[in-house]
């Protein structure tokens, strides 16, 4: 699918003379696990129609963060926050991601006069029909005419980019043995914990299933994850065949999950599981402490273990194949076909 903009802003099927890219602002408070859904939906467009993409980030002072959406204006922008009261050339296509840009995506309409499409990713529970196109999680159970379910949530991994990053970590991870299990570990939440008993409880079984398999281990942590769980899984596992990144350097993620053959995921991450399953590695998805009923994490879980994607890890590594989930582009068409409809 192809779209180009001709000179007045007017979507067409085909390029001709006067036509240009499509212009993309991805919009966050800038946080990572933020940014990449927006980021990833707009590169997933960018690789369906030529397209410019640019990063605008959304920050208020501190004083009004935790104000209610209704209540913020744009006066109340922290500094070197992008700031819509400058913009004198909307883009084609706005995509946000997250609390701190809903008063702003909200108005996007009203202050392009109808030019720019938003999109916003997640369900921001707030004036849900001011955006042209919500891309909900499934888990969510969010519906209304302007939302576009998919799995898990859109994200930046695409099998070319697993591949250009793998040449960077080469001299670390190609020496390993196989099967080589990827290990994405997180923290606590509202909803999930890591204490030190079930994070050393953890690191015992990825240890005896990788021990058992005869393979090396590829582990990274999160921002959440708390330095208690992080130093006793680190001690417990530091002595096998692998790499246990310790946040310092380039993030070796993407060429860690080029080079697996298993992927362990805790379950408390949305994002971390849809990412594991567009790999087309098997997924195991290690437990967590609940500190409440498990609700759309069950329910994304079910999705993926429907898809064949995941399975509920037992402590052994036994193999299996499936189609790589690839929701973000299945998205990226929506938003597309979206843009041509209005």
């Amino acid at each position: 699918m192809e779209i180009s903009f001709p000179d007045n802003g007017k979507a067409t099927g085909a390029r001709g003379s006067a036509a240009r890219p499509l212009s993309i602002w991805v919009v966050s408070d800038g946080r990572a696990g933020i940014q990449n859904q927006a980021l990833g939906l707009a590169e997933a467009v960018q690789r369906l129609t030529p397209a410019d993409i640019a990063i605008k980030p959304v920050r208020w002072r501190p004083l009004f963060d935790r104000w209610p959406s209704g209540l913020k204006t744009p006066a109340m922008l922290a500094p070197g926050s992008f700031d819509p009261r400058v913009v004198t050339d909307w883009p084609d296509l706005w995509i946000a991601t997250g609390r701190a840009t809903l008063p702003l995506s909200a108005k996007v309409r009203d202050w392009s006069h109808g030019k720019t499409f938003t999109v916003q990713t997640q369900d921001p529970r707030w004036r849900n029909a001011a955006y042209d196109l919500i891309i909900a999680p499934a888990h969510d159970g969010l519906s209304g005419d302007n939302v576009f379910e998919i799995i898990g949530s859109p994200h930046r991994i695409t099998p070319q980019k697993l591949a250009e990053a793998a040449p960077a970590f080469a001299d670390r991870i190609t020496p390993l043995p196989h099967p080589r299990v990827a290990v994405m570990i997180g923290g606590t939440s509202r909803a999930f914990d890591l204490p030190p008993a079930h994070a050393a409880d953890l690191a015992e079984r990825i240890r005896t299933a990788v021990q058992a398999a005869g393979g090396s281990l590829l582990l990274t942590f999160s921002r959440r994850t708390p330095e208690a769980a992080k130093t006793i899984m680190t001690e417990r596992l530091s002595d096998m065949p692998g790499w246990i990144w310790d946040g310092t350097g380039d993030n070796p993620l993407f060429a860690m999950l080029h080079a697996a053959d298993h992927v362990l995921v805790t379950e408390d991450s949305a994002n971390m599981a849809t990412e594991a399953a567009s790999t087309g590695k098997p997924v195991h998805v290690l437990p967590m402490i609940a500190l409440k009923p498990p609700g759309k994490f069950a329910r994304l879980h079910a999705d993926l273990e429907a898809h064949g994607a995941a399975r509920p890890f037992d402590g052994t590594l036994e193999p299996w194949t499936y189609a790589p989930l690839n929701e973000t582009e299945r998205a990226a068409r929506a938003v597309l076909e979206a843009m041509q409809t209005r």
